[in-house]
């Protein structure tokens, strides 16, 4: 129990410090709402309204987080096994081309669908 006695009082640390900011910006925090208070802030433009069923997205909004996801995934394997590359040998070697080999995959479909032309 020892060991885990600092992470313990870290987080009851942690929990102390956002429940006081809470109760404090609650008391004093200003009362006054109005109109512009409460709208949704888009820039300073006036909010546009929104259709009766949300709206529908461009494709392109789905493809470019597709990328960003996949390549962001990417990069979390890459590190350790850029790391671990020499006691992997041949192992470590086909698994890392077949894996960027499914990234190009994703890759060529997004290109494919004009999701990294932006105009």
């Amino acid at each position: 129990m020892n060991v885990y006695a600092p992470i313990l009082i870290l987080g009851l640390l942690a929990f102390g410090f956002a429940a006081f900011s809470v109760v404090t910006a609650s008391i004093t925090g200003p009362k006054r709402y109005n109109r512009a208070r409460v709208d949704a802030y888009e820039c300073g433009v006036e909010p546009t309204p929104q259709p009766v069923g949300g709206g529908r997205f461009p494709v392109k909004y789905y493809l470019t987080a597709m990328l960003y996801i996949i390549f962001d995934i990417e990069i979390v394997f890459l590190y350790p096994w850029a790391v671990a590359f020499d006691r992997l040998e041949l192992f470590g070697l086909i698994e890392m081309v077949l894996f960027i080999v499914t990234v190009l995959v994703v890759y060529a479909y997004v290109w494919r669908r004009r999701g990294l032309e932006w105009d």
